[in-house]
């Protein structure tokens, strides 16, 4: 009785598989992808949306910069 459970298990492995296949399949029919345009359209955002984020993080830096070396200029720290 042993022997057959070593044999079915590779036998319920292929079958639950498969199984598992034809569900993500049926579910993949049931998806509304987006069109064209919506693709573009939200790209054109994410990319604006990471240029200003970039300026803003980059005129931040720049700002405190220039504050802590003027800061350690004043104490006399050479920077």
């Amino acid at each position: 009785m042993e022997a057959n459970a070593v044999i079915e298990k590779p036998k319920q492995w292929w079958v639950s598989t498969r199984e598992f296949w034809r569900e993500t399949n049926s579910e993949m029919k049931k998806v509304t992808w987006p069109t064209r345009n919506e693709v573009v359209g939200t790209t054109v955002v994410v990319l604006i949306a990471t240029l200003v984020f970039a300026l803003y993080l980059w005129g931040a830096d720049q700002v405190f910069f220039y504050l802590t070396t003027k800061l350690f200029s004043y104490f006399g720290a050479s920077a």
